[in-house]
């Protein structure tokens, strides 16, 4: 078995790629598989790097090695290779795929539980050819996440800050977009808030839309969030990031589905666990089990390790 380390030097804001190389050194002074460290140049430089260490067929163990970001180039380069798994070993700001997991998300920050840790199939969302292990979202939502970035320079703001000044800038420009939406029987048209399609259940640094989301059980859960004004937003934001937007039928749509399509009238931001992509539609397709997750050793969310089951 072959380990790869993808190293992201701007995740976090701090370059941490020699803690990670003194780490994996130390763990594999004693181990007799084969390792290499790999520092990321450019984005989305990770995923031509993991097919050409996957063309040799040996089986390939990729640790993402930043955050979210970093975990959804190693997923898009893993995606649908038989013969790789990949994992999160977060040293970035953003964590929201590891959050699912509860108590048990640290697991992902032991690097020795990870290279001792087993496989699983998890499923994908393929969105306009890119993957996202996460939640895919257009609307309201996307704009705030990626406009976050244009104030987080600002002296004294930052973090939650900069969440709270992107938020306020979008109401002003507008909540609602005309959208196009249509899933199986499900069709709808005019002004909307939002549309989000979760695998897992964390986004935005801690929203939480489905309360039960698994990456593995073949489901897209989507919520579309209707039209809404500034009054109704803030009643309804809270119990759409607690998981209860369901409260709240005459404004939220709860669909769960395996494929979803948005058209939008000009392009549109799609956020993709965290990355911004623009378009104008948005054809979201569930993947079943398109990737091999590393779940670490000790970890329970996906029930006992193949070793010990029985």
């Amino acid at each position: 078995m072959k380990h790869l380390f993808i190293v992201n030097p701007t995740a976090g804001g701090r370059d941490k790629t020699e803690t990670v190389a003194r780490r994996v050194e130390e763990l594999f002074r004693n181990r007799s598989d084969k390792y290499e460290i790999y520092v990321t140049k450019a984005a989305m430089d990770a995923p031509e790097k993991i097919r050409r260490a996957a063309m040799d067929g040996e089986h390939l163990r990729i640790y993402a090695c930043g955050g979210d970001g970093t975990f959804n180039e190693c997923v898009c380069g893993a995606a649908g290779l038989e013969n790789a798994a990949v994992c999160p070993y977060p040293t970035g700001t953003g964590n929201d795929f590891c959050r699912m997991f509860g108590p048990e998300q640290d697991l992902y920050r032991d690097l020795s539980a990870l290279v001792d840790g087993w496989e699983h199939p998890i499923d994908l969302i393929e969105c306009n050819g890119r993957y996202s292990a996460n939640i895919c979202s257009v609307g309201i939502d996307a704009r705030i996440g990626t406009q976050v970035h244009n104030y987080s320079h600002i002296p004294l703001i930052g973090g939650a800050t900069g969440y709270v000044v992107s938020t306020v800038m979008n109401v002003i420009k507008g909540i609602n977009r005309n959208m196009r939406i249509s899933s199986g029987g499900f069709k709808a048209q005019g002004k909307h808030a939002l549309v989000c399609a979760c695998n897992g259940r964390f986004y935005g640094g801690g929203f939480n839309p489905s309360l039960d989301a698994r990456p593995d059980d073949g489901i897209m859960d989507v919520f579309v969030i209707k039209e809404v004004n500034v009054l109704t937003l803030i009643k309804l934001i809270g119990l759409y990031a607690t998981g209860r937007a369901d409260e709240m039928p005459e404004y939220a749509t709860h669909l769960r589905t395996d494929r979803i399509d948005i058209s939008f009238d000009e392009d549109n931001v799609i956020n993709i666990d965290g990355e911004a992509v623009f378009a104008k539609e948005a054809r979201l397709r569930l993947v079943p089990g398109a990737l091999r997750l590393v779940v670490p050793r000790g970890m329970t969310f996906f029930g006992p390790a193949p070793d010990s089951a029985g």
